[in-house]
């Protein structure tokens, strides 16, 4: 997706919410949900309030998202609470029951705890407020009206796809040594990382062209939690990397792959193997990411690590605000998944969006997006 495009596409969303006036006013909403539907709609951007729940600001992409969708919105002329929770969950609920109290007509929330918000957003489908799931799927709950979030199965199938052209298990070489990590158990896009990245890599440990030395190798998709890092937390993944590491691979054995299903994790991993002697060069392990951090950039520049899937969320902004305003407007809300998302209570009607790999050698993509600017990662 161009430069250009993207620039155009933001301008576009901007411009409609700025759209005359709406069908009715809030005190007329109904609290019907699902794809398709045309009601909901609360009146003029000026007369409507849209909550913004996130989970921290200790990590990049999250103050990126944040700030950018509240720009968007702001600029339409939509008043705006942006909230971040610290990662507490119940911080979060209490941040989002405030919202309901000050009247917010849409809320649009990336939850921490996916399983945690069902009573919470009974309060608010009770005020005719819709809600958005942003790229987190809330379960448990019928009161979550759409989700917008990245192909997150594609994510993980990307990171497979690498490891096996990396290692070019295709032809037959191999056995290498994998240690496979996952995401938050309490995230549920984390399973749908996982399951990508693993119904590619699983044949491959059938084979015996993969072996996981630390036998932390999970028998099947389902049991994906079993070597989950907490809150996604750098600090765990690196104090369990190490634990591997020295348990698993002393007499001059060594790891030759690391699935790390985000730039967090992968951080933490590459302080690990770096603690361990492990320099860039040929033989460093090949490492996965996601989110194309900063610090994840500049460690690929620095071949500490090989690849990010890059899910450039300013068009999840981009997207969420254009959701906002069709609900406003009493639109069809423009969705492409009403399959794949169930979260319990039904199928939530969803928009998804492609992720794209980044390697050392395409960094230059992220700068000539305005992503970064080359200054950024002394280019």
């Amino acid at each position: 997706m161009s430069l250009a495009w993207k620039k155009t596409a933001i301008t576009m969303v901007a411009a409609g919410l700025l759209v005359g006036s709406m069908a009715a006013c809030s005190s007329e909403r109904d609290t019907g949900s699902g794809g398709g539907s045309t009601d909901g709609a609360t009146g003029s951007a000026e007369d409507t309030m849209v909550g913004i729940a996130m989970p921290t600001k200790s990590l990049e992409r999250w103050n990126r998202d944040g700030a950018h969708l509240e720009g968007l919105l702001k600029d339409a002329g939509f008043e705006t609470s942006l909230q971040y929770a610290d990662n507490k969950v119940d911080q979060q609920i209490t941040q989002i029951e405030n919202m309901v109290n000050q009247g917010a007509d849409v809320l649009v929330i990336a939850s921490i705890d996916g399983t945690a918000l069902a009573p919470t957003l009974q309060q608010a489908a009770d005020q005719g407020i819709k809600v958005i799931a942003y790229d987190r799927l809330i379960n448990d709950t019928p009161n979550v009206d759409y989700y917008a979030t990245f192909d997150n199965y594609g994510v993980g199938k990307m990171q497979g796809e690498f490891i096996v052209d990396a290692l070019k298990l295709d032809t037959g070489a191999g056995p290498f040594n994998l240690e496979p990590f996952a995401g938050s158990p309490d995230d549920n896009n984390a399973k749908f990382f996982f399951a990508g990245a693993w119904d590619v890599l699983k044949p491959y440990l059938d084979k015996g062209q993969l072996v996981v030395p630390s036998g932390k190798a999970p028998a099947s998709n389902d049991d994906w939690a079993s070597i989950g890092v907490q809150g996604w937390s750098s600090d765990t993944a690196q104090s369990e990397m190490e634990n591997r590491l020295n348990s698993f691979y002393s007499g001059g054995t060594k790891v030759n792959v690391v699935l790390s299903p985000n730039d967090s994790l992968a951080l933490g991993i590459a302080q690990a193997l770096e603690g361990a002697g492990y320099a860039p060069g040929p033989d460093y392990p090949v490492l996965t990411g996601q989110d194309a951090d900063k610090a994840n950039v500049l460690n690929m520049i620095a071949g500490k690590q090989s690849m990010s899937v890059w899910k450039d969320t300013r068009t999840l902004g981009d997207q969420v605000a254009k959701m906002v305003e069709q609900i406003v407007k009493g639109e069809t809300v423009e969705v492409n998944d009403e399959e794949t998302y169930d979260n319990g209570e039904k199928v939530v009607p969803t928009y998804l969006l492609p992720p794209q790999v980044i390697t050392p050698d395409t960094v230059q993509v992220l700068v000539d997006s305005g992503f970064y600017k080359a200054a950024d990662l002394g280019l």
